[in-house]
């Protein structure tokens, strides 16, 4: 039997991220509809004393009033501000109360390209070409124009397809509410992808132990992979 979408996000992050890549995130709100094939995802994991102990996650000393949503039943959005410069978004895993997600790191636009170029110009001086629309978790925050504010919203399940871009456009035409998020799930995996440690992440999370980073091999819209700085103490 074919699993829907919140079935398929109760698993553990990193068992469910490689499976998500070739789906398409939608995002339709007043101010345009915007959707993303999923080129580059990262899995985190939980608390410390959970099944899944992550200490690159958010999770991992436990349920705050930031975090909330990622301890929510599985199917809704986690986005917060990160470094005070720009938002990320991620996908909520695993039984509620449990904690855990995937964060977007990149996709390409395969709908409503004028509407994210036309975001991303909001702070640049150039329209960034079409490959880096949505390239990097900040990027894809810009161009599907999320916030805190929009922190805990359900994800709608649009069904399973070998075309899951027309399977999402379809999706658009036939919804009339003005703000929602949904996910359009590809028929079969896809089967070359690339898996490295997660990019930026630092200390213990950071490390080759934590192989979750997980990107669709050669597809240009991804964002090259970097370890985290390696912050060293001063000596006399």
């Amino acid at each position: 039997m074919t699993q829907g979408l919140h079935e398929l996000l109760l698993g553990r992050a990193p068992d469910v991220a490689p499976r998500l890549l070739g789906s398409v995130f939608v995002c339709a709100l007043p101010g345009g509809t915007v959707a993303l094939r999923l080129t580059e995802l990262e899995a985190y994991g939980g608390p410390h004393d959970s099944d899944l102990p992550d200490p690159g996650a958010h999770t991992y000393r436990g349920r705050t009033a930031r975090n909330a949503s990622m301890f929510e039943a599985p199917g809704r959005i986690y986005v917060y501000f990160t470094y005070g410069l720009h938002h990320a978004v991620n996908f909520v895993c695993r039984d509620e109360g449990t904690g855990g997600g995937i964060l977007v790191r990149s996709g390409e636009v395969v709908l409503g390209q004028d509407v994210a170029a036309r975001r991303r110009l909001a702070n640049r001086s150039s329209e960034p070409p079409f490959v880096a629309l949505a390239r990097g978790p900040g990027n894809v925050a810009q161009a599907l124009s999320l916030s805190r504010e929009d922190d805990g919203a359900a994800l709608v399940d649009l069904g399973r397809s070998d075309d899951p871009a027309a399977l999402a456009e379809e999706a658009v035409l036939r919804t009339p509410e003005p703000s929602w998020t949904g996910l359009a799930l590809r028929q079969e995996p896809v089967g070359d992808v690339v898996v490295t440690p997660r990019t930026g992440v630092s200390g213990e999370g950071g490390m080759d132990t934590y192989p979750w980073r997980f990107a669709i091999a050669g597809d240009p819209t991804v964002s090259p992979y970097r370890k985290a700085a390696v912050k060293r103490r001063r000596t006399r």
